[in-house]
This record gives C-alpha cells, structure tokens and sequence, in this order.
C-alpha cells in the first residue's frame, strides 16, 4: 500500500541519504566534476544550435521560448527545470493536461521535431550546471507525485535527477509509471560511475530511434 508522505518519514529517509552518501562520498564527487565538465563543453560546443532552436521556438508560435515547471529534485527538495517550449502557449490548461502523446494537436510542428529527438531537453544542462541535475540519474518528475511515493519509491530521491535515466534508455514513457519509478530504484541501488557512462552511451541509439517519447494514450 502506498503510503502518504509526511515530514517526519521524509527525514528519516534523507537520514538513510546521508549514511549511503558517506559510503559513495567519492563517486559522487567524481560525478559532480563530470557533469560540470561535460555541461560546460556541451553548452560551448551547442550555443550556436541552442540559439537557432530558441529563434525557432519564438517565430514559430507564440508565447515563452522556454517552459518552465518545478519538478522534484535530489531529497525531494523542488527546483524549476528548463525545457524549450514544444506545444502552444497555455497546453496544460487544455486537452490532456500535464499528460501529452503521439499525434497530440497541441504540439507545434517546430515542437514535434524538437521532442522527437530531445532536443527540447538541452537547456537541462544549465540546470546540471547549477547543480539542480545530473548528466544521469533518475528523470525529475512533478512535486506532487511525492505524495503517492511508497517508501521504496521514495529511494529514487536519494540521487540527483538526471537529463537521461536508466528507465529511459529502457522503455521511456512507453512504461507505465510504477515501471519506471521501479527502475529508477533499480538505478539508485546498483548506481556507480560505469552504469552512468553505459547509459549515456545507450541514449544515443534511443534517440537516433525516437524511443519512449511519448506515454501510452
């Protein structure tokens, strides 16, 4: 049964945190300096086609070039997460809402090429900058999903969110929730460095073959 959160269980598993962060402590800074390495690169190498897509989005419909929400971040601590803007101007207000799919008419041509190949994603890797995400780690999902966390889902805050995941390289959004919050545990409790570069690696054909995009209508 799925149990509701409350503050006092959300220490205690911040707690747990702490003593498995001690036992990784020199991982995780290793992965911290590789995700500011490569952030940094990226953004360098990627201003140019971060600035066409930007120019695309804004004469291609109205409204923001970037959409932005608050997700859940490491320890369930919330942050606001960038993303170019893919649908028209006020999307969650209409139709499905928060939940989009294939053939959904309220994403714009400029926004279906830009999901198709995540390139919509890219302006994330400020907020790896920031320290709000990493390269990898389990996908930032609303703040208030933290409410139907089990204890054991919970375990997937013990990581910082990433711009790729175990369960997107598995799946994606073909999965349904309790899927990928499943592998996202799966992620949190086999984590190290390797498995990180392995994802990474296997995002590129997933992306090349515009897998797990979309959630199943």
């Amino acid at each position: 049964m799925t149990e509701t959160w409350t503050a006092k269980k959300w220490q205690e598993v911040k707690q747990a945190y702490l003593t498995e962060y001690k036992s990784r402590k020199i991982q995780l800074v290793c992965k911290r300096l590789f995700d500011i390495s490569i952030a940094c690169i990226a953004i360098i190498i990627l201003l140019p086609v971060l600035f066409v897509i930007a120019l695309a989005v804004r004469v291609s419909s109205p409204g923001a070039i970037l959409f932005c929400q608050e997700r859940l971040g490491m320890l369930g601590e919330p942050f606001v997460i960038y993303k170019f803007r893919t649908m028209v101007d006020g999307a969650i207000y209409i139709g499905a809402g928060l939940n989009t799919f294939k053939g959904d008419p309220r994403i714009t041509p400029i926004g279906k090429f830009l999901r198709e190949y995540h390139f919509d994603e890219l302006p994330q890797l400020f907020n790896v900058l920031r320290g709000d995400m990493s390269l990898v780690g389990p996908r930032p999902l609303l703040t208030s999903t933290l409410l139907t966390y089990s204890n054991c889902q919970k375990r997937r805050l013990l990581m910082p969110p990433g711009l790729t995941a175990w369960e997107a390289v598995n799946g994606g959004l073909e999965n349904d929730l309790d899927e990928r919050l499943k592998l996202d545990v799966w992620y949190v409790d086999n984590w190290n460095f390797w498995l990180d570069i392995v994802i990474l690696l296997r995002t590129i054909p997933v992306v090349l073959r515009k897998e797990g995009i979309y959630e199943q209508r």
